[in-house]
């Protein structure tokens, strides 16, 4: 594949920005203060990997693949950059933010003329790679492997190269028939593969027998799919609701061959490129888009929370960071917690108290926050539109106060200055309202939760500071293992703070009917996981009327030191709208929340069902009596085939992936069910299952489908290869594809698992 090509794939042939990163250009890496130093960037020819200067022994050379980058910051929006460089110095500052827990490489230009250039075309290629359609990408990256397999540079494959090849793509295949393979292929008997028979063995390698299936029994038009052979493997496979219009169109969008579109037919090739587009996916693209109603009151919905935000690793000793706080509202993360200690030069800070974890400035996390709640990035060039946004609801700030009164109202003095006239500092209404705003209503403001002297009709006195009962999440989970602790412990509280607390003052929780007689619907408590494990368990119907009228706050138990995670499941059951977990942590727990706020747009706001929101609800998650909820549904899936998963150990190239397929259901109790296909030795590039599986499902409305992928290994645990959530009621039917996310939540380019679903009342 030559450059021109790679860079015409991308949209980008000729392009200036990018001619410049191919020539490449010094740049100076910061990593402190003292620690600044000249590096020679460049763009490698694959377009897909950067390389850059390293003073390692041997003079090792450093590359990182573009694939890994999450996004580029154009000035000093870096921790890093703010810290150890000078305000003047801003037009020639930019950051690489990477993907998981990899460090920002912050880097400074000779001229802000360089840094628009090096900002700009990383932009193109990052932004350019995601609109490839699948079998663009595959094509990418099977023909960048095959240049890595030549490794004498002379763009022929002999037969030692192609079994390194085959190795490198996660195929372990015997010497006999790698010989087969090359013989059926070496059509010129050069002993080499190389022009159109290196093309005869990428379409060799990537033919997908289950597609021909498929296609073949709906090919009656001349051997090729007619629009009404479409519309009828539409209707019949993937129980769509179209019409012939809608066929046509899918042709017209999706069929590469020029004469078969004319003649509204499409080709296998077409056919395959509709199955690997939005419309083929197994998650509803109307679903993409905010498609629910918003208007309804706040506690309505469920809200997608972080507990600890500030973290980005455990609980007793590692970094805070505003940089935690910029990759969860990235994620449309709209709850997150601020722990506020005094700090010195009475600037207060953000820290896990009583801990080795790190300090942040309380003003420089409410200015992160500021800048990216309701980020909208702006295109390449004027014309073009944004081209990532995150969502525009509201943002709860979750204060634990531990401050003095001087530094409580310097944290008041800072909200409102840096936030401005989006901080909430009165209710929407022009009387005392009795209910929640909606997330529409409140769209781009951010909400203060915390303690406030007296109730939100009370006409405040002008004293600095009042003594309130009070007590911290820390405390209250502390209390449980020690008496050191004063249970009516009291602390100062200064007015101007306590005034921004408008729909969400913190309040204990003790029981839920002293809760309904005395609480106002702004009052709000904060469950420790166990405790509200407890209660779901006990008192689930309960706790759903209780969250009917007011918000409640989960969070982890202070002995899960290490930042993991509880199920979240069973409190989004008894309608816990605010679900805090730790976001820098890879779990299932995590990859579910993900699945849970993937639809309506991820604007992290999802409508609970009817049953959770309507006065007089019987339900109960545990005892599951009969009711509105009863949706009996029995879901039918097939798993038949993964594509190019990847290689879990790409240092050993004899190391091959064994996959299998497992499919979860999490819910109600009686809804929760895995099943699992058996493992396919040495084969992460085309597996195939065709396994069936049968899942009765009672209450659909709260069940969550996860597809896990993973290495069996029957001396230890399984590797992790991919995964993908999703609710139940974004599913589609018929033959799908499954995109795969890493354990960090990112796409994995290429990979992906091909079933059938049927969800079919019983």
């Amino acid at each position: 594949m030559e450059l021109n090509s790679k860079a015409a794939k991308l949209g980008l042939e000729g392009d200036a920005d990018l001619q410049f990163l191919l020539k490449g250009g010094e740049l100076m890496k910061v990593k402190s203060s003292t620690w600044k130093k000249n590096r020679f960037f460049k763009l490698q020819e694959d377009c897909t990997t950067m390389w850059h200067e390293s003073n390692k022994p041997f003079g090792k050379k450093q590359t990182f693949s573009i694939d890994d980058i999450d996004s580029v910051r154009k000035g000093r929006e870096s921790e890093g950059l703010q810290k150890y460089t000078d305000a003047q110095e801003e037009d020639r500052c930019f950051s690489i933010i990477f993907k998981g827990r990899r460090k920002n490489l912050d880097l400074m230009a000779t001229s802000a003329e360089d840094v628009q250039q090096w900002v700009s075309g990383l932009d193109k290629i990052i932004t350019n790679t995601k609109k490839l359609n699948r079998q663009q990408t595959s094509e990418h990256w099977i023909f960048d492997e095959m240049r890595k397999a030549d490794k004498n540079k002379d763009n022929m494959m002999d037969l030692k190269e192609l079994k390194h090849f085959l190795r490198q793509i996660n195929i372990q295949v015997d010497d006999s028939y790698a010989a087969v393979l090359f013989k059926e292929c070496d059509t010129s008997n050069s002993g080499t593969l190389e022009g159109p028979e290196i093309k005869e063995f990428y379409d060799l390698l990537t033919h997908r027998q289950e597609i021909d299936v498929i296609y073949g029994k709906y090919s009656s038009t001349d051997g090729q799919m007619g629009a009404e052979d479409l519309l009828d493997f539409l209707h019949n496979e993937q129980c769509e609701q179209v019409t012939l219009e809608d066929a046509v169109k899918l042709i017209e969008k999706y069929e590469p061959d020029d004469s078969a579109k004319q003649q509204s037919h499409m080709t296998k090739d077409g056919f395959l490129m509709y199955l690997q587009q939005e419309e083929g996916s197994i998650f509803n693209p109307a679903h993409k888009e905010v498609f629910q109603d918003m208007s309804q009151p706040l506690n309505h919905y469920f809200v997608s929370s972080s507990h600890n935000t500030y973290l980005t690793g455990d609980q007793l000793k590692s970094l805070s960071s505003t940089e935690a706080y910029i990759k969860a509202l990235m994620k449309s993360c709209r709850c997150v917690e601020l722990d506020c200690w005094d700090g010195p030069n009475g600037e207060p800070v953000i820290y896990h108290g009583y801990t080795l974890t790190s300090k942040v400035l309380f003003k420089d996390v409410i200015k992160a926050i500021r800048e990216y709640a309701f980020k909208v990035t702006a295109g390449l060039l004027p014309t073009c539109p944004p081209v990532s946004q995150t969502s525009e609801y509201p943002v709860i700030l979750s204060l634990e106060n531990h401050c003095t009164l001087d530094q409580q109202k310097l944290m008041a003095q800072h909200m409102r200055t840096i936030l401005g006239s989006a901080l909430l500092t009165a209710p929407l209404e022009d009387q005392m309202p009795t209910t929640f705003p909606s997330p529409k209503e409140l769209k781009g403001r951010f909400i203060i939760k915390g303690q406030r002297l007296n109730k939100l009709d009370t006409v405040f006195g002008s004293s600095p500071g009042v003594e309130v009962e009070s007590i911290s999440e820390e405390d209250e989970a502390a209390e449980e293992h020690s008496n050191y602790l004063d249970r009516n412990k009291k602390i100062k509280l200064n007015k101007e703070l306590s005034d921004l607390v408008i729909y969400c003052k913190s309040v204990h929780f003790s029981g839920f009917e002293n809760a309904k007689a005395k609480q106002a619907f702004y009052e709000m408590s904060s469950f420790k996981e166990t405790k509200a494990a407890n209660l779901a368990e006990t008192a689930a119907n309960a706790f759903i009327h209780h969250n009917m009228s007011k918000l409640s706050r989960i969070y982890p138990a202070g002995s899960r030191t290490d930042s993991s995670n509880y199920n979240p499941v069973p409190m989004w059951n008894t309608g816990c709208q605010i679900v805090a977990l730790n976001f820098q942590t890879p779990s299932k727990e995590m990859d579910l929340n993900q699945g849970r706020f993937r639809p309506n747009g991820m604007s992290g706001y999802i409508l609970k069902p009817d049953f959770l929101r309507q006065a007089g609800s019987a339900f109960d998650p545990v005892t599951l009596t009969d009711g509105p909820w009863l949706k009996r549904k029995v879901l039918h899936v097939m798993v038949i085939s993964a594509q190019q998963l990847p290689k879990l150990n790409k240092e050993k190239t004899k190391s091959i992936v064994d996959p299998l397929v497992r499919v979860e259901i999490y819910g109600v109790p009686v809804d929760n069910a895995s099943k699992e296909t058996h493992h396919i030795d040495n084969n992460g590039f085309n597996p195939m299952w065709n396994k069936k599986f049968q899942f009765n499902l009672k209450v659909p409305d709260l069940a969550m489908v996860r597809f896990l992928v993973e290495d069996y290994d029957h001396t230890s645990h399984n590797d992790f290869i991919g995964q993908f959530s999703m609710p139940l009621t974004s599913l589609q039917n018929g033959y799908r594809h499954v995109p795969l996310l890493t354990k960090r939540g990112d796409v994995i380019p290429c990979a992906g698992l091909f079933v059938h679903i049927i969800l079919l009342d019983p």
